[in-house]
C-alpha cells in the first residue's frame, strides 16, 4: 500500500507568505532596485524580481497590480531613502543660510547617498521619465522637497546681502546649483574611480562664492 506524501504546494506556500505583506512588498522593492542597479530597467523582468525576492509572481500582482506599478513604488521607495538620509545629515544645522546649503552639497555627494548603486538606479529612472510621468515625480532634481530645502535657503542668504532681493533670482541659482548636482551625479556615474566627493564640493562652492562674495569661501578652498 502507498503511503501518500504530502508535497509543499505553490498554494500554501503563497497564503504564507501573504500573511505578512509590508515585508513581502519590502522584498519586492528591495529586489526591483537591486535588479535596476545590475541589470538596468529594460532587463528588470518579472522573473528576476520574484527571483531576487523569492516571492511567486503572483505576489506583484496582489501588491502592486504589475510590474509598471511596482516600478513606480520602487522608484518612490528610493527618493524616500534619499530624503530620509538627506534630514539625517543636515539634521540640527542652523545659523548662516550658507551653511545649510553647503550641507546639503555634502549630504547629496556623501557616500551614503551618491553610490554606485544609487547612481546607478537615479540614472535608469532617469531615463525612463521623459515618457512616464509617475516615475518622473520621483526622480527629478527640481523635486519640490529638494528645491525648496536649497531656495528657502537662498532667499535667506539674498536678503541678508540686499534686501531687495528677490525670489526669482533665488530660484535661478537654486536651479543652478541642482543642475552642478545633478552632473556631479553623472560624472560620478561614469567615472566613479575618478571622482572625487572633496573636489565636487568645492567646485559648487566656488560657483557660489562666485554670486555670494565671501559666504562661501571656507568652503571652497584656496
Amino acid at each position: 500500500m502507498k503511503t501518500k506524501v504530502k508535497s509543499k504546494t505553490r498554494p500554501n506556500r503563497d497564503r504564507s507568505q501573504s500573511r505578512d505583506p509590508e515585508r513581502n512588498k519590502g522584498r519586492l522593492i528591495e529586489a526591483t532596485l537591486e535588479s535596476i542597479a545590475l541589470d538596468g530597467i529594460t532587463e528588470t523582468t518579472v522573473s528576476k524580481i520574484i527571483e531576487r525576492a523569492g516571492l511567486s509572481r503572483g505576489m506583484i500582482h496582489l501588491h502592486y497590480g504589475g510590474k509598471d506599478n511596482l516600478l513606480v513604488a520602487a522608484a518612490e521607495a528610493f527618493s524616500e531613502v534619499y530624503y530620509k538620509e538627506m534630514e539625517l545629515q543636515i539634521s540640527g544645522r542652523s545659523g548662516r543660510p550658507a551653511e545649510m546649503i553647503m550641507a546639503v552639497v555634502r549630504a547629496d555627494l556623501s557616500i551614503e547617498i551618491l553610490n554606485e548603486r544609487s547612481a546607478a538606479i537615479w540614472h535608469a529612472f532617469r531615463g525612463v521619465a521623459r515618457t512616464n510621468a509617475a516615475i518622473a515625480r520621483f526622480s527629478d532634481t527640481r523635486d519640490k522637497r529638494l528645491r525648496t530645502m536649497i531656495c528657502d535657503a537662498f532667499s535667506e542668504l539674498l536678503k541678508l546681502q540686499n534686501p531687495a532681493g528677490n525670489a526669482t533670482t533665488a530660484n535661478e541659482v537654486t536651479l543652478g546649483t541642482l543642475a552642478l548636482l545633478e552632473g556631479m551625479w553623472t560624472d560620478f556615474l561614469t567615472h566613479p574611480n575618478a571622482f572625487s566627493r572633496d573636489t565636487a564640493v568645492r567646485i559648487v562652492a566656488r560657483f557660489l562664492d562666485g554670486l555670494f562674495p565671501g559666504e562661501f569661501k571656507e568652503y571652497a578652498g584656496g
